[in-house]
């Protein structure tokens, strides 16, 4: 999605950490072992706890203001830029829709973070922290969905990827994380059907970002092109559990955490055309997901 050259941003409270930071190496039984991308098949868009998959956090993290996001054309034109303008817009939705919203804290990584869920990086992926509602990103990490995976990564698709993982805030605040809490892994788990919410509520306030604005009344967004959502559908059928798995050359749904590629299209989709009335995908059966 493109944004509005003249919208402005009007503070955040995005913070960066990284280089310079209190960083933490994952443990020697952890993932860095098995490689970058082995370890991105294995937590792409967790989007819950991961400190089990990884080693715990070390050292005091010291973050640092996200400078040079004022302006939409600094969002269009700068990764970074763009996930801080989205937080706002993000922000500003989901306050008319959740009693008592509080917004996550976003984490722009750099390099490498320590978290109460483990080491951030671009070789975990965007994940949540629910211990801590917040949200980490490191924005070199769609350049590994581009070169890894084939996605187009582009503007639409890093914005989906930010939603998603507030999607996963939105079931902390309203209490979805505790009455359907990991049942193990399998096509119709909890665990594939918060991540199928957590897409179809990207889907639906991708539908209505356009209506945020500015404290003078610009709109933060354009409306997105059906290049844009095709890109975006692209980066959820990227991360299918069967598309990773048949990476590995072995397919096996009772081992998926997230759901097939088909669908968090289609979710994704419900979600867009249909608004968050849409998503309640754990009152859906195994079939219907």
């Amino acid at each position: 999605m493109t944004f509005n050259s003249n919208a402005e941003l009007g503070g955040t409270t995005a913070r960066r950490r990284g280089r310079g930071g209190g960083t933490a190496a994952v443990a020697g039984g952890g993932l860095a072992g098995l490689g970058g991308i082995a370890v991105l098949l294995l937590i792409l868009f967790t989007g819950g706890d991961v400190t089990s998959l990884l080693g715990g956090a070390g050292g005091t993290a010291q973050d640092s203001a996200i400078q040079g996001c004022d302006t939409g054309a600094d969002a269009n034109a700068n990764d970074d830029c763009r996930l801080v303008f989205g937080q706002k817009a993000l922000d500003g939705y989901w306050s008319t829709h959740v009693q008592g919203y509080r917004a996550p804290q976003l984490i722009i990584v750099d390099g490498a973070a320590s978290t109460r869920c483990g080491t951030a990086s671009n070789a975990t992926g965007p994940f949540y922290c629910p211990p801590e509602e917040t949200i980490y990103v490191d924005p070199t990490f769609f350049g590994v969905l581009r070169s890894q995976f084939g996605a187009q990564a582009g503007s639409l698709a890093q914005l989906y990827v930010l939603a998603h993982e507030y999607g996963h805030h939105i079931q902390q605040l309203t209490g979805i994380m505790d009455r359907y809490p990991n049942d193990g892994t399998g096509p119709a788990s909890n665990g594939v059907r918060t991540e199928l919410q957590a897409d179809c509520y990207a889907g639906a306030w991708i539908a209505d970002a356009t209506e945020a604005k500015d404290v003078n009344g610009v709109a933060y967004l354009q409306r997105p092109t059906d290049a844009e959502l095709r890109d975006a559908l692209d980066a959820a059928a990227t991360v299918g559990d069967d598309n990773i798995q048949a990476q590995s050359g072995r397919v096996n749904p009772e081992t998926w955490t997230h759901g097939s590629s088909a669908q968090r299209q289609r979710w994704f989709t419900a979600g867009y055309q249909n608004g968050l009335g849409a998503c309640d995908t754990f009152s859906v059966s195994g079939g219907e997901l």
